[in-house]
């Protein structure tokens, strides 16, 4: 971490300007694995309160494997929280029967490939756990909306960026995309909370 933003620092003015005043920058790493996955699909759209409340139930039901998932019916899950349409994602999920500790040592683009091609998963959950479940150094989430916010203040630009912009603006941030998405994250979080929003 300490490597990537003293690299960024060095490359781009606008990090350089912010790392005082938001460093240390949270490491925020997560386990890894079938678990991981399917907290964040129970993540999408919704609350993270409800997000939550719904892991919980899993966790409390034992169904936080691909196993256990794949041994309840849809409308034991939807009697837990679950919409129909995330029933069929873990079920999904649980069928992809992915190789999660391969995953740890895969290249990043093999990665991604293999998440995205699961039904539920998009880039940005793909992304996300490349990044928090993984530790991957040059991944950048752009369709995240705290990151195009935050990189909206920082590189004080008349509108959020899209998706496909911001992903081309981050290319300037490897091999640390990673770390930059760590200080925009970091950045966005504390002027949030400095307003009284978070």
């Amino acid at each position: 971490m300490a490597e990537g933003a003293a690299w960024l620092a060095a490359h781009v003015p606008q990090f350089s300007n912010l790392l005082p005043k938001i460093e240390p920058l949270p490491l925020r790493l997560k386990p890894d694995g079938f678990g991981a996955l399917i907290h964040a699909i129970m993540g999408q759209q919704v609350s993270v309160a409800s997000a939550n409340a719904i892991w919980e139930r899993l966790q409390a039901e034992g169904l936080t494997t691909g196993a256990a998932i794949a041994a309840v019916s849809h409308d034991d899950l939807r009697e837990l929280g679950l919409s129909r349409q995330k029933a069929s994602y873990v079920h999904a999920l649980a069928a992809a029967d992915i190789d999660y500790i391969a995953l740890r040592e895969a290249p990043t683009d093999h990665v991604l490939k293999t998440l995205i091609a699961v039904p539920g998963i998009g880039a940005w959950t793909a992304e996300v756990y490349a990044i928090f479940s993984l530790g991957r150094a040059d991944v950048f989430a752009p369709g995240d909306l705290a990151l195009q916010e935050g990189a909206r203040m920082i590189f004080n630009l008349s509108e959020r960026p899209k998706d496909r912009e911001l992903r081309e603006m981050a290319k300037a941030w490897s091999p640390w995309r990673s770390v930059a998405a760590r200080i925009i994250w970091a950045y966005y979080g504390a002027t949030k909370k400095r307003d009284g929003i978070l």
